[in-house]
């Protein structure tokens, strides 16, 4: 059984994930809850969890202040919240799951399994460490790590090592300074929400281009985006407008 405490700021959210813990049969055991977040740190030294259910929307101090808080981190999170664009953003960038209120059971059952499946390799939880620097260093983006989940490993890349995005179907490849390709199982919309920050620029149905590594724009041939290793990327009808945009935007 997971070990599991459960941190909400409301006792009735705490009550339903209980209730549907059980009524799904999910191999969890939970040995600890709080509502607050002073409560919550004393609860999770006490009781070493493997896991934590945490809101990270509460009064005072959130849920990233209890992680804050605590010198190590031998355990799992699943976020648990209200919608909450920054926070949500750095989960993503961590590749942590997470669980929008009201949380679907499905949705629920699939994180336990990944968490089972961390717990049995017992390895030092890197995903979560990631996510608390980009907490606290939220405005130093250079600084920032994004977090590629290849089928052989999790590699964190500083996000201006990342030279461009590539669709392919449902997966995305990473094309990075160094010259090697990570291919990872999310589709590149999901990138161009994490990266937009970043002065990244989808610049194609397939493509996004991180602005660093653009030499410039020609416009023979329908358009496209010369790189600075002479890569060309193409530039689709319905983005150019917006892809002069972003370019003068950068340059400002």
């Amino acid at each position: 059984m997971i070990r599991a405490v459960i941190i909400d700021d409301e006792k009735n959210n705490i009550e339903n994930m209980v209730s549907l813990l059980r009524k799904h049969e999910l191999p969890v055991a939970i040995i600890g809850s709080a509502t607050n977040a002073d409560d919550a740190i004393s609860t999770i030294v006490a009781t070493n969890p493997d896991l934590l259910f945490l809101d990270i929307q509460m009064p005072e101090k959130n849920g990233f202040d209890v992680l804050k808080a605590l010198p190590h981190y031998q355990f799992e999170v699943i976020f648990v919240t209200a919608f909450d664009q920054y926070g949500i953003q750095a989960v993503k960038f961590s590749a942590i799951d997470y669980l929008l209120k009201p949380v679907n059971p499905e949705e629920l059952k699939t994180s336990i399994l990944k968490v089972e499946a961390k717990l049995n390799q017992r390895k030092q939880n890197f995903q979560l460490e990631n996510l608390m620097e980009l907490i606290k260093n939220k405005d130093a983006k250079k600084d920032h790590k994004l977090a590629l989940a290849s089928t052989k490993e999790i590699r964190f890349v500083h996000t201006d090592e990342i030279i461009r995005c590539e669709s392919s179907n449902t997966y995305t490849q990473f094309y990075l300074a160094d010259g090697k390709n990570i291919m990872v199982s999310k589709p590149i919309f999901e990138y161009e929400e994490m990266l937009g920050n970043y002065d990244f620029i989808r610049c194609h149905q397939s493509h996004l281009v991180n602005s660093k590594f653009i030499k410039s724009l020609v416009k023979e041939d329908s358009g496209y985006l010369l790189l600075n290793d002479d890569t060309r990327i193409p530039i689709s009808r319905g983005k150019k407008e917006n892809v002069l945009k972003a370019l003068n935007t950068i340059k400002k």
